[in-house]
This record gives structure tokens, sequence and C-alpha cells, in this order.
């Protein structure tokens, strides 16, 4: 079984999801994804943003280790930093196309460009678990499965009534569910993006 990431190491990573759970920043590392290496101006044009926009929030991202630079002759061109964050567009584009029925997005290696308005919702869906806290009780769920909150609490070291209450809101926004035995409360991680990035994550720190 895999360990938890340390703290330092969480917190790192989390400001890497907080940077892409942005519409334009998400927009960018797709397009990274689907055409490789692209230089700003090619990026810049595929996505319809200014380029100052796109370089600003590109220095972002390779500050975040997200995307990495190399130089041919007087152009520098960016790339996705290993697996992660390409994981997340398998798993948006397969929950893009079960929720429309578009099987085009099921194949595997699928490389298309999601919907906009898609790709802004993930963002906005990724803002919601973005937070160190609500990240490690996603990474315990990950790995030890089913947990009630003692257990969490046990395994995170965060206070009891915070893990209660980003219990609750993870569970409104369909990010775990909860069943009850007896007095006590068992929850667990769902499937979708908020799981791929804990796993992306694992495989590109551990």
């Amino acid at each position: 079984m895999q360990k938890q990431l340390d703290i330092a190491t969480m917190e790192k990573a989390v400001q890497g999801v907080y940077d892409i759970a942005h519409p334009v920043r998400l927009r960018i590392l797709e397009f990274l994804d689907v055409n490789g290496a692209s230089s700003v101006s090619a990026i810049a044009d595929g996505i319809g943003e200014d380029r100052l926009t796109v370089s600003q929030s590109l220095k972002k991202m390779r500050d975040a280790e997200l995307v990495k630079t190399r130089r041919k002759g007087v152009f520098i061109y960016y790339e996705l930093n290993g697996d992660y964050p390409a994981g997340l567009f398998v798993c948006a584009r397969k929950l893009y196309g079960y929720m429309t029925d578009d099987f085009s997005y099921l194949i595997d290696g699928c490389k298309k460009i999601l919907p906009r308005d898609f790709t802004t919702m993930t963002a906005n869906h990724i803002k919601l678990f973005a937070h160190i806290d609500k990240m490690r009780i996603l990474e315990c769920l990950t790995l030890f499965g089913e947990c009630c909150v003692s257990d969490i609490v046990e395994k995170t070291g965060i206070d009891q009534i915070k893990v209660s209450q980003y219990l609750k809101r993870m569970r409104d926004n369909g990010f775990v569910t909860a069943r009850r035995d007896g007095r006590f409360v068992f929850y667990n991680i769902t499937d979708g993006i908020h799981k791929t990035v804990v796993k992306c994550l694992h495989r590109h720190f551990s």
C-alpha cells in the first residue's frame, strides 16, 4: 500500500491543483495534452486567448511543475510535465462521453478537445476540493478505503470538527458517500476527477 504524502509535499501538490482550477489554465493544459509541445503563440491561437494571458498562466504552471519548457533556436516550447495532469483529461473525456452519449470520447487514447463550457465546469469542480485538508481526507479514503471520522482523524491528524465539516461539504458536492452502521458513519470516495487527481499526485510526487 502506498504511503500518504508528507505535509510539505501535499501542500506543494495542492498548490498545483489550485493553479489548474482556472478555465484558461485548464484549457492550456488540454491544448498541450492534445497537441504536444507548443509555443505561446500556437497555444494562444489554439484556445482563443491573448498571448499575455497565456504567458502569465504558463509561468504560474511552470512554477508549479505542471509544465516544462525546452528551447529550439529562438523559440521556447511548453509541454506537460509527465502524466500529471494528463491523467485528468482521460477522466474528463470519459465523464463527458458518458454524460452526452458521445462515444468518441470513450475510446481509449482519445485526444479530443472538450467543449469550452465543460472545461469551465471541470475547473470550477476542481476548485471545490483544491484545499490541503480536503485533499488529505480524499487521499486517506483513496489509500485506505472506507473510513469513519475517527479513522480519518487518526490517519491525517486533522481536528475532528474540521474532518466532519469537510466530509459534509464533500458529500454535498458528490466527492464522498456515507453509510451508517450502528452509531458509526463510514465514508468512501466516489469516482471522478477528484479521485483521479489524488492518484496522479501520488504517481507524480511519490
